[in-house]
């Protein structure tokens, strides 16, 4: 099946872990699920892969360390810390299962939002060209689609002072 990265903007983190099992970018949502601004990234990991964007788009090196995302939920604080606890676990525990929801760092969403329409093309083809990408290049188009969503989900997260978390969903 694969993973399913839902990218969104929220006012705080008790906001963004709202009803955690439901996506976060869908165009018709479930009864009584909250309403993100969200896109849908399919492949687009928030470290590695948007990790390399923000480095595309900044000029410089990727290094992880500079995308290193927040766990809020499941809770950091109650995961288990012994193998017994592990074992212990019931199969649909979030721990095991997920969903996992990720608070990107502030630096990403502004770098993200201030990307010039002008460099764009430019990002894309370099974007594309990362060892990620090798085995199953995304359809033309797809990444310049990514890029102007997250651009603009990052501008209306800056505009509003919301962080961008990022659903991670298999």
């Amino acid at each position: 099946m694969g993973v399913f990265y839902d990218y969104y903007r929220a006012v705080d983190r008790e906001s963004a872990v709202l009803r955690p099992d439901s996506p976060r970018a869908v165009t018709n949502p479930m009864a009584d699920a909250p309403l993100f601004d969200a896109i849908a990234a399919k492949w687009i990991d928030p470290v590695v892969i948007l990790g390399k964007l923000v480095a595309l788009a900044k000029g410089i090196p990727f290094d992880s360390d500079s995308t290193q995302t927040v766990t809020v939920y499941p809770a950091p604080d109650g995961a288990p810390t012994t193998d017994e606890e592990w074992d212990a676990l019931p199969e649909t525990s979030p721990y095991l299962e997920g969903p996992n929801i990720e608070e990107l760092p502030v630096d990403v969403r502004d770098t993200l939002a201030t990307i010039p329409s002008a460099d764009l093309n430019d990002i894309v083809q370099q974007w594309e060209q990362i060892e990620e990408f090798a085995r199953m290049p995304p359809a033309a188009g797809y990444l310049l689609e990514v890029i102007t969503g997250l651009r603009g989900l990052a501008q209306r997260a800056q505009k509003a002072d919301q962080m961008i978390y990022c659903r991670i969903s298999v």
